[in-house]
This record gives C-alpha cells, sequence and structure tokens, in this order.
C-alpha cells in the first residue's frame, strides 16, 4: 500500500482510500459541520473571559451578542444568492475565512481591550457564520439527495459533537490559564487550513434550471423564494424546532436553579442531559426517518417535545424535569435538520429556498430567548417556557409541508 501522501489538500480523502466522490463529499461535509460548531463554541465557551479582557457585565455582554446576532440576521437572506453566484464549496470558503477573519479581529480586541473592535469583530463573526451555515446546508441537502437517504440529522449531530468538543478545548485552556486571545489563533489556524482544503471534495454545484427548450431558464429574482407558500410553511416548521431547541439553550440551567430551587451544578447537569438526548437522537434518528416519512416524524418529535417541555415545566422534582428534558431533546433534534432537507430538494432552487427557511429559524434562535427572558422577569421563566409550547403546535399543524418530493438515488459520479 503506497505511503498516504498530502501534496494537495483535495486529494486527502482519496489517499486514504476513500475513492467515491460521494463518499469523499459525505466525510467532507461532517467534517464542514463539526468545524463549524467546534468555531462556534470556541467563542461562546468563553465569553466570560472575554468580558473579563473588556471589563463589561451581563448587560454589555448581551449588547455585543447582539452584534453577532445581527451579522447573522444580514447575512443569512443573501447567503444563497452568494452560494449560487461563487458556487457552495466557493461560499463555505467565504464564510469560513470570513469567520477565521472576524476572530483575529476579536482576538485583537481582547489583547488590546477595545470594546467597539470587539463589537465590529463579532459583527463579521456573525455574518461569516450565517453564509457558512447556509452553504454547509446546501451541501448536505445536495449529498442526502445523491444518496437516496436520510443523512442531514446526523450532519447536525457533528455541529452539536464539534460543539462539545470546542467547550471542551476552552474549559481546558481557560483551566491551565490560557488566554482567550492566544486560543482564538490557534483555532484560526486550523479553521483556515481545513476550511480551504475540504470543500475541494465537495460534489459539482447542480445545473442550473433549464426551459422546456433546453436553454438556460431565466434568472429568478432572489426574492422570489419568499414568495413560495410551501418555503414559508416550512420555515414555520423550523421556526417552531429553532425555538424549541433555542429556549432549551439559553434557559433550561437557569429554569432548573430558579424554578426548582436547585444548585447551579444541578443546573448544567439538566443542561447536559438535554444536548445529549439531543446529540443522540440526531445521530440515530435518520433511519426513522426514513422509516416513518417527514410528516409522520415531524409531528411524533414534535409531540415528545411538547410532552417534555410540560413535563419539565411542571415537573415537582428534578428526576421529573430530568426525564422532561430527555424528552425536550429528543424532540428537538430533528425539526431544523428535516426543514433544511425539504427546502433543498429541488437542487435548481435550493440556494434561495434553504436561505429562507435558515433565515427564518436562526430569528427564533436570536429573537426568541430574550423575549422569553423579558417575560421571565414578570412569570418566572418556567412558566414563560410554556409559550414556546405555541411554536411546538404551529410545527406540528404545519408539518405537511415538509413532506418529501422527488427523492431520488443516484450513483455517485
Amino acid at each position: 500500500m503506497s505511503k498516504v501522501r498530502f501534496r494537495r489538500g483535495a486529494d486527502w480523502l482519496h489517499n486514504i482510500g476513500v475513492k467515491s466522490s460521494l463518499d469523499r463529499a459525505l466525510i467532507s461535509v461532517f467534517v464542514i459541520f463539526g468545524l463549524n460548531g467546534l468555531i462556534f463554541a470556541s467563542w461562546a465557551a468563553r465569553i466570560p473571559a472575554a468580558a473579563e479582557s473588556l471589563g463589561i457585565g451581563a448587560a454589555g455582554v448581551g449588547l455585543l451578542l447582539l452584534f453577532s446576532a445581527v451579522g447573522s440576521i444580514c447575512s443569512l437572506p443573501l447567503a444563497g444568492s452568494i452560494a449560487q453566484r461563487i458556487g457552495t464549496a466557493g461560499a463555505v470558503r467565504a464564510g469560513g475565512l470570513t469567520t477565521s477573519a472576524a476572530s483575529l479581529i476579536i482576538a485583537a480586541s481582547l489583547f488590546w481591550p477595545n470594546v467597539p473592535l470587539a463589537a465590529g469583530g463579532l459583527l463579521l463573526f456573525g455574518a461569516g457564520i450565517g453564509l457558512w451555515d447556509v452553504a454547509m446546508n446546501l451541501e448536505g441537502t445536495e449529498v442526502e439527495r445523491h444518496l437516496g437517504r436520510t443523512v442531514m440529522p446526523r450532519f447536525h449531530a457533528a455541529f452539536s459533537g464539534g460543539a462539545f468538543v470546542g467547550a471542551m478545548i476552552g474549559a481546558v485552556l481557560s483551566a491551565v490559564g490560557i488566554s482567550l486571545s492566544l486560543h482564538l489563533l490557534g483555532i484560526v489556524a486550523i479553521a483556515t487550513v481545513l476550511v480551504l482544503a475540504v470543500p475541494r471534495n465537495f460534489l459539482p454545484d447542480p445545473v442550473p434550471a433549464h426551459d422546456d427548450d433546453g436553454a438556460p431558464a431565466a434568472p429568478r429574482s432572489r426574492f422570489a423564494a419568499w414568495k413560495e407558500g410551501r418555503t414559508l410553511l416550512i420555515g414555520v416548521v423550523v421556526l417552531g424546532a429553532a425555538l424549541t431547541e433555542g429556549a432549551a439553550n439559553d434557559w433550561v440551567a437557569k429554569a432548573t436553579v430558579d424554578g426548582l430551587g436547585t444548585s447551579e451544578t444541578a443546573g448544567a447537569v439538566m443542561f447536559g442531559i438535554f444536548v445529549a438526548a439531543m446529540t443522540a437522537t440526531r445521530w440515530f434518528g435518520a433511519q426513522l426517518i426514513d422509516q416513518w416519512g417527514r410528516v409522520p416524524a415531524l409531528r411524533i418529535c414534535m409531540g415528545a417535545s411538547l410532552a417534555g417541555l410540560l413535563l419539565f415545566v411542571l415537573a415537582p422534582n428534578l428526576v421529573l424535569a430530568g426525564i422532561g428534558a430527555v424528552l425536550w431533546g429528543i424532540g428537538a433534534a430533528l425539526g431544523f435538520p428535516m426543514g433544511m432537507s425539504a427546502a433543498g430538494e429541488d437542487p435548481a432552487h435550493a440556494a434561495s429556498r434553504v436561505s429562507v427557511v435558515s433565515t427564518i429559524g436562526y430569528l427564533a434562535f436570536f429573537v426568541g430567548p430574550p423575549v422569553l427572558g423579558f417575560l421571565g422577569e414578570h412569570w418566572g421563566i418556567r412558566n414563560a417556557l410554556l409559550l414556546v409550547g405555541a411554536a411546538m403546535l404551529l410545527s406540528i399543524l404545519f408539518a405537511p409541508a415538509a413532506a418529501e418530493r422527488n427523492r431520488i438515488s443516484e450513483a455517485a459520479p
């Protein structure tokens, strides 16, 4: 067996024996999803260190995080057009390099404490992550379409796994006294190499749509997908799923502490239970989607999530609340990836539709948790979480919009 050589980044998977272009693309998408989670968590896990370096409190941190959210919200609607113009691989590279450049700016703002510079870096960071997110989901839907079976939940499990690794790296580096600036520099070096090399194994971009005479179809308006009823309904389904997941990410731990009068350790454990249930379901749940179909799977998952939410909110003790967190995590796991699959089924219009659905979903991530926090000040956070149940009911109601269309099985080129 010849010696493995890494003369060119594009050949690394071929050199280790992965011959099929579809298999190489599959592995590459896993890597890109995991890398995205790693970079995101490398910042998120060390927000307290950033606050200390910048000398700001909770209100200042909240304002800084708003810049990141604004950056993502601005880039998400444009990401589909960018991917169509420069290709999916090019869009992943552009998003990844933008995120890396932003991380360098953030590192500089922490080394020479400067809050406005940090805000600018986070604005760029959010924009890069948003573009990267849409592009990697586009490639994921294309790989899934060629495979003829559901794999999107596993890609999202890879993101969760990458985020877990990033958080653990952050915890270790924090414990040994490595500054966040040096941490970010190391992550940027790794990310830059991988984000340039790995997308070279992506599948070719889909052929543009043609009319009945075989001529290229007239280009659609970048806003055309925003006028499609089915795409918007898929967005509503994803909005409910994203709010379900986002509310848990931000509030499960605090709701456990405040609502049940437990320690912060118990709150962290409860959050870990939720994340573990969600990640495991994403990894093992893909086969269930193929067996049941998207609509039954969505309704079962969101029903389980609704039951888990109610149990968590109403539970009088930690044990029952923990069972509720497990059900909540299981139910929250598959809605977002199934929405991406549904939006990306038609390769000719996948870019614009995935961009629309992602934008709607991430609005729930960014806007929902702060609204719940505001309501929680008046009603208690556990009671405020009951409003998430309304979003779950909407996802269950509009689930038929995500039904399978044009699922094909193609041989790898």
